[in-house]
């Protein structure tokens, strides 16, 4: 009956531990919920009851005096290699995960607003995703060459190698190698970054991601596309700085265009002036006048400056009111249509 008091003494320490322990793992996953993934976390938090509840049986083993193997030596080898270099190395690998998901909360502090199309705000945007990237990478180098220290092996002869080696593989990996410089450079020159509308070649779409090795495209369809850096000859930003709507309306022949210009100036100055669009534009809009005669219509042009990826919406809106304009003044926008003349001679046959 003397081992009982120590048998439940036991089974409570393990389990208070083992618990706590698991809640504490659990926890350090919830810290960055936009990673929204902490199967990790909840991995380590079994890893952990299954070290708990090794040592308690292995304790138990030895203090009750049971023969049963392998709790006995299991616990021996364990309990050994955690004094010697085990807690360290464990320490290790927390602090190093730990800092990797820590990551993103000490980014936080760096304003990086969404849905805003300044130069200011797309910059630190897309500063806060590559910075993301290096000192995740940076965190994982640290932890790994700490680790390789702590378990004895010789990390100065290793990088020596290393660095061999990966002078060896840089000329085998050229292009990896200029998808970084190329990246490098996008980022100082401030070509485009996160949340700018760009054209890379054929492809279309917004920056959805930006690291020093690739740029990560989402069209209109959501199709997600993956150019490498080292691929970006010439790319064409469509939210740099501001942006502008052209706007080509066609009207019949048959109507008088002084007129119609007077329409168009008047409801492009209203659009411009309205409460809810106002603050959409950069400058007073444009009616340029004639800019085709074209097979059925005369097309009337008119630009907009607006802010940074503004220049859709208003586009859309203006061809709205447009439209119930012209229909309010009775002025006809024509559709795709043919005449036929016939000839004189035709005519005469006929008569």
């Amino acid at each position: 009956m003397e081992a009982w008091p120590q048998l439940v003494l036991t089974l409570l320490v393990a389990w208070l531990l083992g618990r706590y322990g698991a809640r504490l793992l659990a926890a350090l996953g919830r810290l960055t919920p936009s990673e929204g993934d902490d199967r990790f976390f909840r991995l380590l938090g079994l890893l952990w009851w299954g070290v708990v509840l090794l040592l308690a049986g292995s304790y138990l083993a030895h203090a009750l005096g049971l023969p049963q193997e392998p709790f006995r030596s299991w616990g021996a080898g364990l309990a050994a290699w955690l004094g010697e270099r085990g807690l360290a190395a464990l320490a290790l690998l927390a602090l190093t995960f730990l800092g990797y998901r820590l990551v993103p909360l000490l980014l936080r502090g760096l304003p990086a607003p969404e849905g805003v199309h300044t130069r200011e705000a797309v910059r630190r945007r897309t500063l806060k995703v590559v910075s993301e990237s290096v000192l995740k990478g940076v965190v994982l180098l640290l932890g790994g060459l700490l680790l390789l220290s702590n378990l004895g092996l010789n990390v100065t002869a290793l990088l020596a190698g290393a660095g061999v080696a990966g002078l060896a593989v840089s000329f085998a990996a050229q292009n990896l190698l200029r998808d970084y410089i190329n990246g490098f450079f996008i980022l100082l020159e401030d070509q485009y970054g996160v949340g700018d509308i760009v054209q890379i070649g054929g492809v279309g779409g917004q920056v959805e991601r930006f690291t020093l090795r690739l740029t990560v495209l989402r069209d209109l369809e959501g199709r997600a596309h993956f150019i490498p850096n080292s691929e970006v000859r010439q790319v064409t930003v469509l939210t740099q700085e501001w942006s502008r709507a052209v706007v080509d309306v066609g009207v019949a022949y048959k109507e008088d265009l002084d007129r119609v210009l007077e329409v168009f100036r008047d409801e492009a100055a209203r659009f411009s002036q309205d409460p809810e669009w106002q603050a959409r534009f950069t400058a007073p809009p444009e009616v340029l006048g004639v800019q085709n005669l074209a097979d059925s219509a005369v097309v009337i042009r008119v630009l907009f400056a607006t802010k940074p990826a503004e220049q859709w919406a208003v586009a859309r809106e203006f061809r709205r009111r447009i439209k119930n304009r012209l229909d309010r003044e009775g002025i006809e926008i024509p559709f795709p249509h043919l005449k036929l003349y016939l000839g004189e001679a035709l005519r005469l046959e006929r008569g």
